[in-house]
């Protein structure tokens, strides 16, 4: 339960969860007679560190509820940002990041976290403290996000249920296929592999030569290398080499091609991007769970994990559970299939236990269609979630604009979601509504596509063009 001292209370509670506390609401009244400095270091691959800043009490009555505070931010830091080393920084801060480096522990509540994080990055996960005065500086090196278009290129977007492969040139798509797959359920790589190199070479068939591969796939993306997918779910962790090169692999089918892979999340962002010609945007993708990704301001990637589906939005006690992670009120059982289910069924509509979740979503959507009040009380419900946790990813991030993307955003179950939302916004945190807008794809975003968005992924100078050019003598 929350400190008694610090009440949250919001305007439009959700119909279907009215115990929902959103992190946002509960961090703005804590922060108001929080005095304490207080910096959250988190360190990832290469030195990079992201420092955030803000504030603790640090007296006895309060050390349950800082440890709330604290404990829930750290876990979106981790998340949201990725990283091995999480310090914080802050005079007395010591009790309270021992008790967090016990949670984090080989024996503790957040074990499987500390594993995923050291799996991920190949380093053991660290938890550590330190006065405010020695807080580091950040270092972050954005990457470059796409935007190329010159050439011939192939863009691969790699899904959990089906892969889509475009040829493009000269930034103009004369050849898209989709083609239905099964990555979640083989545990031999080759299938994946095999998967991948039927695409690349039949979009390098539409045209005279290949310049460069652009791939968009779900899981964790660093250095072209997968290190963590729910595409190889089938597969353990730590991947054998092969599977972690699997698309670096599959482009020497094509001889020595420029290849970029980056987190479908990111790709999602930078087509959104492209439609809405604006940066700034961050892609919220509601489908089998939530999935992220982030433009900045200067049209790049930030390099960060963008992992939002477990990150912390509601600090109930009665929020929902996510097994996977042993957590409570993560985004995943918020902003996703999952969550229009478990509302669904909440309000007495029957679902077939045989359907699989995209089978259950239809149903709750064609009741929707058909103007039944209770589905309407399920998609009210996540557009009151997303209306009071978008200032908690606006804190976070750097938006212009959120697009809302996936299959629960689709027909009048999205629309309904994003009228909520920005009416929320409107009336209870008019500071976060002035400076950004919640949309859903437009025509422009169909036409751009995830695969086309991929295709302008690497980067190719013009002498290299026109080298590969005069090699194939076109």
């Amino acid at each position: 339960m929350l400190h008694k001292e610090i009440p949250v209370t919001i305007g439009y509670v959700p119909p279907l969860a009215p115990d929902f506390i959103p992190f946002y609401a509960f961090m703005r009244e804590y922060l108001k007679a929080a005095e304490k400095r207080l910096a959250i270091a988190v360190e990832r691959s290469g030195g990079h560190i992201s420092v955030y800043e803000t504030h603790f009490h640090g007296t006895p009555d309060m050390a349950e509820t800082d440890y709330k505070y604290i404990e829930r931010l750290a876990r979106f830091l981790m998340w949201a940002r990725g990283g091995f080393c999480i310090t914080l920084y802050g005079d007395g801060i010591e009790p309270l990041a021992q008790r967090l480096k016990k949670d984090y522990s080989p024996d503790g509540r957040r074990m499987s976290d500390a594993n995923f994080f050291a799996t991920v990055y190949e380093q053991p996960f660290e938890i550590s403290w330190a006065s405010y005065d020695e807080r580091p500086k950040a270092k972050e090196s954005p990457i470059p996000s796409g935007l190329h278009f010159n050439g011939c290129r192939i863009g691969f977007d790699a899904g959990g249920s089906d892969r889509k492969v475009s040829a493009v040139i000269d930034g103009e798509t004369i050849f898209s296929e989709e083609v239905v797959w099964h990555p979640k359920l083989n545990a031999d790589p080759e299938y994946h592999y095999d998967g991948i190199v039927s695409a690349f070479k039949t979009a390098a068939s539409k045209m005279p030569r290949v310049d460069a591969i652009g791939v968009s796939t779900a899981g964790v993306v660093i250095n072209n290398q997968i290190v963590a997918a729910s595409l190889f779910c089938k597969i353990p962790t730590p991947y054998p080499e092969k599977v972690k090169n699997v698309y670096l692999r599959a482009a020497q089918e094509l001889g020595d091609v420029p290849i970029a892979v980056a987190n479908d999340g990111d790709v999602s962002a930078l087509a959104g991007s492209m439609s809405l010609e604006q940066n700034r945007v961050l892609g919220i993708a509601m489908g089998t769970s939530e999935a992220a990704g982030y433009v900045d301001s200067n049209g790049d990637f930030t390099g960060w994990l963008n992992e939002l589906a477990f990150a912390p939005v509601d600090l109930s006690d009665q929020a929902a559970y996510e097994e996977t992670v042993f957590d409570i009120g993560l985004g995943c059982k918020y902003f996703s299939q999952n969550a229009v289910i478990r509302l669904a069924e909440k309000i007495g509509i029957e679902l077939k236990e045989s359907d699989t979740l995209a089978e259950k979503l239809k149903t709750v959507q064609e009741l929707m269609e058909k103007g039944d009040s209770r589905a309407d009380k399920v998609f009210e419900s996540i557009g009151c979630f997303l209306g009071h946790t978008t200032p908690l990813y606006a804190h976070m991030y750097d938006i212009g604009h959120m697009l809302i993307l996936g299959r629960v955003a689709s027909g009048k179950g999205g629309d309904r979601i994003v009228q909520v939302c920005n009416e929320i916004l409107e009336t209870e945190y008019p500071d976060v509504a002035a400076s950004l807008r919640v949309v859903l794809p437009n025509e422009q975003f169909r036409r751009v596509g995830q695969s086309m968005a991929a295709a302008s992924l690497p980067e190719l100078m013009f002498n290299e063009v026109k080298t590969l050019i005069n090699e194939s003598g076109e």
